[in-house]
C-alpha cells in the first residue's frame, strides 16, 4: 500500500514490469515474483541509534543501492492492471469511443502515464505532482523508455492538484539532463530528504514553462480534455479535510471531457486498517515492509511508512517513504464526489486476505483469482480494497 508521502505525490520505477500486471496498485495487490528468497527482518540487524533516528533513504556514491523509486514501483505499483480496469470502467459507464487522454494526479514518477503512452501511439497523458524529484526521475526513466515520441505526448506538471494547471509549470523533457538529476540526488542529506532550497534550485535549473501554453505546442484552450482522470496509491488520503477533498474532486471534474469521462481513485479499509499493522512481502533481491502506526479514531488519521530490506550487503532503506493520511470512508468519498458535480459514483471492491489474528504478517499472499466486482452492498471485512469511479458529463442516449 502506499502513496509517496511528502506532499501530494506519486511513485515510480526505472523499468516497467514485464508481467501481465492483472492487479491494481497497493501493497496488497502487488504480485510476488516467481523466485523468492526466505528473507526476514532479523537478517538485517539495525543499530539502536538508527532505529531511534528512523533514518530515511541513503544513496551511496558507489551506486550499489537501487533507487527508492525502483523499489517502490516493483513492490507497490501495477500500471497495466490499473489501466486495464480504467478502460473497463470507461467502456462500462461512458463508451462510444476509445479513451485516449489520461490525466494522472499525484503522479509522482508517472509510471501509469508512461504505460498509458506505451499502450497506444495515439494516447496522451498529463501528470501532476508537487514532488520535483519524482517528476524528474520519472521523465528520465519511465517516459524515456516508452520511445522517442513519448515526450511529444506527455507533459508532467510541477504543481498542486488542488489548483488549476495555469498555476503549474510544465517540465520540459528536452532540457532534462542527467547532471540536474544527479545534482539533486547529491544534495540529499543523511536522512535522505531534499531541502526546500535544493528543490527550488533544481526548479530554476530545469527549463519549465510559465504556463501550460507550451504543452505539445498547443495553447491552453486546445488542451485535450481527459477521458480519464486517476488518483491512485491512496493519494486522496493525503487530503486531510473535507473541503480539500471536494475542491480536488471539482478540479478533477473540470479536467474531464464534455463528451463524458470518468474519475478513478483507490481506497483501502476494513477492521485491520484501524490499528497498528505491519505487512511484509518478499522479493528475489529485497523485502518490502508496509508499516501502519496507531490509528486515531477521532480524525481517522494514521502514519504509513514503507521500508525496504536489501539482500545485497544486507542494507536497509527504512522510512524510504512516509505519509500522514486521513483514511476516508466510502460514504464520505461518494458524498464529496456528488457535491463536486459527478453524475454518479460506483464502487468496485475485492476482499483481501484476513490478517486479524496476526498484526505482523511475515508473508502476505493474495489470491490472484479474486477480481474486483461492482457492488451496491458490502459487509465489513478484515481487509478490502476498492476502486471508486465517478462519472462526469455523461450524455444520456436518446431513445
Amino acid at each position: 500500500m502506499g502513496k509517496q508521502g511528502k506532499k501530494h505525490h506519486g511513485r515510480s520505477h526505472s523499468r516497467l514490469r514485464e508481467d501481465d500486471d492483472p492487479l491494481p496498485s497497493s501493497a496488497y495487490d502487488s504480485e510476488p515474483p516467481q523466485q523468492q528468497h526466505p528473507l526476514t527482518i532479523d537478517e538485517f540487524p539495525l543499530e539502536e541509534e538508527e532505529k531511534e533516528a528512523k533514518y530515511k533513504y541513503e544513496e551511496q556514491s558507489s551506486c550499489d543501492l537501487p533507487s527508492k523509486f525502483v523499489l517502490y514501483q516493483r513492490s507497490v505499483q501495477s500500471p497495466k492492471g490499473d489501466i486495464s480496469y480504467m478502460q473497463k470502467f470507461f467502456w462500462t459507464y461512458v463508451g462510444g469511443r476509445l479513451p485516449l487522454h489520461l490525466r494522472e494526479d499525484f503522479c509522482g514518477t508517472a509510471l501509469i502515464s508512461a504505460e498509458w503512452l506505451r499502450s497506444d501511439s495515439r494516447r496522451t497523458a498529463v501528470g501532476v505532482d508537487l514532488d520535483i524529484e519524482a517528476l524528474t526521475w520519472g521523465l528520465e526513466n519511465n517516459v524515456q523508455q516508452v520511445g522517442a515520441d513519448a515526450y511529444s505526448r506527455i507533459c508532467l506538471f510541477h504543481g498542486n492538484v488542488l489548483h488549476s494547471l495555469t498555476n503549474a509549470k510544465c517540465i520540459k523533457s528536452a532540457s532534462l539532463g542527467s547532471e540536474n538529476y544527479k545534482s539533486l540526488r547529491e544534495t540529499e542529506d543523511n536522512s535522505g530528504s531534499v531541502t526546500d532550497d535544493d528543490e527550488a534550485d533544481l526548479i530554476k535549473k530545469l527549463e519549465v514553462s510559465e504556463n501550460v501554453q507550451d504543452y505539445c505546442g498547443q495553447k491552453e484552450s486546445s488542451f485535450p480534455a481527459a477521458d480519464i482522470v486517476c488518483a491512485f496509491n491512496y493519494s486522496c488520503c493525503c487530503l486531510q479535510s473535507r473541503s480539500e477533498l471536494v475542491l480536488y474532486f471539482k478540479q478533477a471534474w473540470s479536467a474531464i471531457s464534455k463528451k463524458g469521462g470518468i474519475f478513478v481513485m483507490d481506497l483501502y479499509g476494513g477492521t485491520s486498517s484501524e490499528h497498528a499493522l505491519k505487512l511484509r512481502r518478499r522479493y528475489e533481491d529485497f523485502m518490502y515492509v508496509w508499516e501502519q502506526e496507531d490509528f486515531n479514531i477521532i480524525n481517522r488519521t494514521t502514519k504509513i511508512s514503507l521500508h525496504f530490506y536489501l539482500s545485497k550487503n544486507q542494507r536497509s532503506l527504512r522510512y524510504a517513504f512516509s505519509y500522514h493520511w486521513r483514511l476516508w470512508t466510502l460514504p464520505e468519498i461518494k458524498d464529496c464526489l456528488e457535491e463536486a458535480g459527478f453524475n454518479s459514483v460506483h464502487f468496485w471492491m475485492r476482499e483481501m486476505p484476513n490478517i486479524q489474528e496476526r498484526r505482523e504478517v511475515e508473508e502476505f499472499e493474495v489470491n490472484d483469482n479474486v477480481k474486483y466486482e461492482e457492488i451496491s452492498s458490502f459487509n465489513q471485512k478484515d481487509a478490502w480494497n476498492a476502486y471508486i469511479v465517478g462519472i462526469a458529463n455523461k450524455v444520456e442516449k436518446r431513445s
